[in-house]
């Protein structure tokens, strides 16, 4: 046993010795051993600095691929022994400091590259080699011809010495003579093949076009044709070939005999047969891949508008924790079992499974009644996945998601089947799992929106497509407007002025909530400051903005506050910053301190949507709030005559507990003169609603401010 490698060069080394073990018995190379690994040792370094790159690009395997060939590694099995060993070893020797999944995931795609990279250097040297062989076969096309009229002596050497097959038959297609070349081809005797008739090496393979071309031909039509063709050996195999037929013709030009040149490229063929296999297959399931399956899917939309089709999109459920606990090669097991059981469902015409990668599968069905089958298929699919799967002497129990969608071809491209699919299936995986669903056109339509707003986001706020609007907060006891609320909106090139309902969930969930807010905060205390310049014997007016409760938890909440309020010159006591209860229900000590230091410098906090949080009226005395906001479910019974009775006494519960505690009350969702009075007369200090004025521009505040509000 050998000690083991220590650093990363002894680690490629060893990579390098182990790669040229395993491919040197196939080479066509005079290297001895040694040298052929030091060939191969800078191949090796290519795909380590591949693997571990920080930026990974899997077209560098590419040149890899090439190099095999390039270094006389023509033989397939030398391709498939490189791969295997790529498999087995590059990420042990040489990525063992990084993610495994990720390094597995990048191997995988730089065997790939290499495959790619191999086939079609292995391609280019065919074609050359093709050419070269194009040109002594016209050559001897044109020996033989000299030779039928000169000297049969010179006419043998050229036949019996050609590297190709050539056989020569009469017009009505009996085969004359064949040189040993074409004999060891075929695998067949020479009594055997003289005075057989062209005609009966007919093969299942043939193209239509074939033998027409053979009868233009024999009929004097034309001079010769290529085509590439099969033919039946003796042990049933196949014989591939490129295969030249020409008409040659007497010394007064009439035609006399056919002449056939022959290239085997059985080989070729098989490893371009492999190679598409790889391709389109998954290395690790052997069913279909993403590549092969999206052929199929475009093939069957677009059979015709009187052909249907149906897919289900699976995804397992909890198949991350297997791998978090397992490992992956306990996942990989348990991916290949999952794959056996989908292959079983789908065996009936015009039915296929895929992997598209990672715990996802897709299973397709197509013909005439795909309502109904692929509801069954969906079934048996479910059925085939509630059985346990024993991995590593335990009991797995998988279940999957499914999204289904079916319809008639035609109608939509394969990427819009696949996305309509993908959203069904997270439709059923967010209603519990363990499920399928039918896709819904309104619900896609939906989450589409959804997910174009979300990606529109971080340029819509840098284009400045938001603005603000604000809606006047009215004293009750005497009618006079003291500030707004700040509103934000998203005027959208294509769906027009989008409310905060439609986008603010969307900006928590991706990060830009907190520029954004910041955003309106500056906006909106810049504002204040212009209305206090134009009213300045009226009494301050106050700008209210709310807060988001990911805004909360930002360490720059206060220091971007302080740092607005200081440059626009905001006075802290201008500015009230608005926060939903139940952002505040249970919140720590920690979360609270950068409301408490806000407070600490006069700033109003206010408890947003009061009253919907259920939360335990004692802590009111624990939050640094200064203001609470009834929600406007508790003004709705006061729009009646008369007023709901039992909601007259909770909003008076409410209003004298805040006096007791020094807070004042605002009441949102205000739309009858009825109401306001009611409120007043209860004690409530301000109110805001469309009775007062609906959300506006700036100036719309203005003019408010220099009248009744109440009149």
């Amino acid at each position: 046993m050998t000690a083991e490698p220590d650093g990363p060069e002894d680690r490629v080394r060893r990579f390098a010795t182990i790669w040229s073990r395993a491919v040197y018995p196939l080479t066509a190379t005079s290297r001895t051993r040694p040298e052929f690994e030091e060939q191969l040792f800078p191949l090796a370094r290519q795909l380590r600095d591949a693997l571990c790159a920080p930026v990974f690009e899997a077209s560098r395997g590419r040149p890899v691929g090439a190099a095999l060939v390039d270094a006389h590694c023509t033989d397939p099995d030398a391709l498939s022994r490189t791969l295997d060993v790529v498999e087995a070893y590059l990420v042990l020797y040489c990525g063992a400091e990084g993610d495994q999944e990720e390094m597995r995931s990048r191997s995988a795609r730089l065997q790939h590259a290499a495959a790619a990279g191999f086939a079609h250097a292995l391609r280019e040297r065919t074609l050359a080699e093709q050419e070269a062989i194009s040109a002594a076969a016209l050559k001897a096309r044109s020996a033989v011809a000299e030779a039928l009229h000169a000297s049969e002596a010179r006419f043998r050497a050229v036949f019996e010495g050609a590297a190709i097959g050539i056989s020569i038959a009469s017009l009505d297609g009996t085969v004359i003579d064949v040189n040993d070349t074409l004999l060891r081809m075929l695998g067949t005797p020479e009594q055997v093949v003289r005075n057989r008739n062209v005609s009966d090496w007919t093969h299942a393979d043939d193209a239509p076009h074939v033998w027409n071309l053979y009868g233009e031909l024999t009929r004097g039509e034309r001079e010769h044709f290529h085509v590439e063709k099969a033919f039946y050996r003796p042990d049933g195999t196949a014989l591939w070939t490129n295969l030249s037929v020409s008409l040659l013709r007497d010394a007064e030009g009439m035609p006399q005999y056919q002449l056939a040149l022959m290239e085997d490229t059985t080989e070729r063929r098989l490893l371009n047969l492999r190679l598409r296999y790889e391709a389109t297959h998954d290395a690790l399931t052997g069913l279909p891949n993403r590549t092969l399956f999206f052929e199929r899917l475009e093939k069957a939309l677009a059979a015709g508008p009187e052909n249907r089709f149906g897919l289900c999109y699976l995804d397992l459920d909890g198949f991350k924790t297997v791998n978090d606990s397992l490992g992956h090669a306990a996942g990989d097991r348990l991916l290949v079992e999952v794959a056996d059981r989908l292959q079983s469902c789908a065996t009936a015409p015009g039915e296929m499974v895929a992997r598209l990668g990672g715990d996802e599968f897709v299973a397709l069905t197509t013909g005439h009644g795909t309502e109904q089958e692929v509801d069954e298929l969906a079934g048996r699919i479910m059925h085939a996945l509630s059985a346990p799967i024993r991995i590593d002497g335990r009991e797995l129990t998988v279940r999957g998601s499914i999204g289904i969608v079916e319809g008639p071809a035609g109608e939509r491209s394969a990427a819009e089947v696949l996305r309509s699919a993908d959203i069904t299936m997270y439709r059923a995986k967010s209603a519990g799992g363990n499920r399928f669903e039918l896709a819904d056109p309104v619900q896609d339509a939906r989450a589409i929106t959804r997910h174009g707003l979300t990606t529109a986001l971080p340029a819509a706020l840098a284009r400045g497509e938001f603005f603000i609007e604000y809606q006047p907060l009215v004293n009750l006891g005497d009618g006079s407007v003291r500030g707004a609320e700040a509103l934000v909106r998203w005027l959208h090139p294509q769906h027009g002025i989008l409310g905060p309902d439609r986008f603010i969930e969307l900006a928590e969930h991706t990060g830009l909530i907190v520029p954004l807010g910041r955003w309106v905060l500056e906006q909106s205390v810049w504002q204040a400051r212009q209305w206090q310049e134009r009213h300045a014997d009226a009494g301050p007016l106050r700008i209210n903005v709310n807060l988001s409760p990911c805004q909360l938890t930002h360490p720059g909440l206060v220091s971007d506050t302080v740092e607005i309020l200081e440059r626009v010159g905001l006075a802290p006591h201008s500015l009230c910053l608005e926060v939903t209860e139940s952002a505040l229900i249970g919140a720590d000590d920690d979360l609270l301190k950068p409301l408490r230091r806000l407070a600490e410098m006069g700033v109003d906090i206010a408890l947003d949507d009061f009253g919907t949080g259920y939360s335990n009226l004692a802590n009111l005395r624990r939050l640094p709030v200064s203001i609470l906001k009834l929600d406007r479910s508790f003004t709705q019974g006061m729009q009646q005559f008369p007023a709901d009775p039992v909601d007259l006494k909770i909003v008076e519960g409410i209003v004298a507990l805040a006096h007791n505690l020094d807070l004042a009350v605002t009441v949102e969702g205000v739309e009858t003169g009825a109401q306001a009075e009611q409120l007043r007369e209860l004690g409530c200090d301000t109110a805001q609603g469309w009775y007062y004025a609906r959300p506006g521009p700036p100036d719309r505040l203005h003019q408010l401010a220099l009248a009744d509000a109440t009149g």
